[in-house]
């Protein structure tokens, strides 16, 4: 089966529409969850509803999330456009490439806080999904072939359960936050 990829994002405009902590936030709420409003996402992210508006919009600008139709005319959902965004390969040029440092240090605050919050609201989950959480940290003896092709398996493995591709998830199924980060040591 063929599933669609994330977004690679190589355009320095368009990294710097996403290099903003509350706009990552918000995309890879929308991305984890689905379509919500402003307000929703302003529950989500700390932030007020008009602030995260604003933010949408911008996001929208540069092609990362569009408005859904729905019943109440006064507020449209936003929707992710797609499954995920990556840097993609790190540029050479200079421009590019202090926007994806950019990008990817927001990205590690935003899976920091995800932890965090996890941490701050284990006391709610159930013992079943206290079980099921880790954090895990490996260290692998690899060529940057062998770490390529490792991270495209996980890749692979992990796809099917995306949240904007499962539509069999089974009852008691939610969403779940897996952060990986592969690098030399």
């Amino acid at each position: 089966m063929d599933l669609p990829q994330p977004r690679r994002v190589t355009d320095v405009d368009a990294l710097k529409a996403l290099a903003h902590p509350l706009r990552v936030a918000l995309l890879n709420h929308l991305v984890a969850v689905g379509p919500r409003t402003a307000s929703e996402c302003a529950a989500e992210v700390g932030s007020s509803a008009s602030n995260c508006s604003w933010h949408l919009r911008q996001l929208a600008k540069a092609g990362f999330v569009d408005r859904v139709e729905a019943g109440d005319a006064r507020e449209r959902p936003w929707r992710a456009l797609d499954v995920g965004y990556s840097v993609g390969a790190f540029s050479e040029d200079p421009a590019v490439r202090s926007q994806q440092d950019a990008l990817v240090a927001l990205q590690l605050n935003e899976d920091n806080r995800l932890a965090q919050r996890f941490l701050d609201r284990q006391h709610e989950l159930s013992r079943e999904w206290l079980d099921a959480a880790g954090m895990h940290g490996y260290t692998v003896t690899v060529t940057p072939e062998e770490l390529t092709g490792l991270l495209g398996m996980i890749d692979d493995i992990l796809r099917p359960y995306l949240v904007p591709l499962r539509a069999d998830a089974p009852e008691g199924a939610r969403p779940a936050h897996v952060g990986l980060r592969a690098f030399p040591r």
